[in-house]
C-alpha cells in the first residue's frame, strides 16, 4: 500500500465540483476505478455490461454512470453507481483521487475516481446491467506491451485521439476504459 500511495501522487485529489457539461455538449458521468489490495498484488476490478443495454452493451467497463441531480459530485456518482451495479458498499472504498476527465465519442465526459478496496467483500451484481465482474492484475495494466493502439475511431466532432485496447484473456478492454487505464499507467509509472 505504501508503494501505491507513493506512486499515486500524480492522481489529482477528489474534486467536489464533479464533471461539468461544457456548453451543454457532454453528459457528465463518473466511474470508480477500484484497485483491489490482494495478498499477491493489486488488481483492477472491472465489469462486462449486459448485451441488451442501450449504451455500450457487452463492453468492458468500470462501474459507474451518469451524474444524477441528487449527486453532489463525481465521487458520489461513482460510489452510488458502483453500489447499484455490483453491490460494493462505499464504506469499503478508500478514495485516492481522480484521473483526468475522459471525453467519449458517444457524448459523455467521464470522471474516473480511483479507490482502494480491501478484501474480504461480497459483490452482488445487478443482473440487468452486469453480465460479469472480474479482476485484472495491475501488473498487466502497467506493462506497456499490453497497450495496443487501434486505428482511428469513426469520425466524431472532437480532437484527434488515440484509441487503445488491452485484451486480457477472453475480455476485450478497449475504448474509453482502456484509455483511462493508459492514463492510470502513465501516472503510476511517471
Amino acid at each position: 500500500m505504501t508503494r501505491l500511495a507513493a506512486a499515486t501522487r500524480g492522481i489529482g485529489p477528489c474534486r467536489d465540483d464533479g464533471p461539468h457539461r461544457p456548453g451543454g455538449s457532454r453528459m457528465p458521468a463518473a466511474v470508480l476505478v477500484p484497485l483491489v489490495d490482494r495478498p499477491d498484488g493489486f488488481t483492477v476490478l472491472m465489469t462486462r455490461r449486459t448485451e441488451h443495454l442501450a449504451h455500450h452493451g457487452g463492453q468492458i467497463c468500470f462501474p459507474g454512470g451518469r451524474v444524477e441531480p441528487e449527486d453532489p459530485d463525481a465521487v458520489a456518482t461513482a460510489l452510488r453507481e458502483t453500489e447499484e451495479e455490483i453491490g460494493l458498499s462505499p464504506s469499503l472504498v478508500d478514495l485516492i483521487g481522480t484521473l483526468d476527465d475522459y471525453e467519449t465519442i458517444t457524448g459523455f465526459i467521464v470522471t474516473p475516481v480511483v479507490g482502494v478496496v480491501r478484501p474480504p467483500f461480497v459483490l452482488t451484481p445487478d443482473p440487468f446491467e452486469v453480465a460479469d465482474v472480474f479482476e485484472v492484475p495491475l501488473t498487466f495494466v502497467l506493462d506497456p506491451a499490453n497497450h495496443r493502439r487501434l486505428p482511428p475511431p469513426i469520425p466524431y466532432d472532437g480532437p484527434p485521439r488515440t484509441t487503445y485496447a488491452m485484451p486480457y484473456g477472453n475480455y476485450h478492454i478497449w475504448g474509453a476504459t482502456a484509455g483511462m487505464l493508459v492514463n492510470l499507467f502513465r501516472i503510476l509509472t511517471a
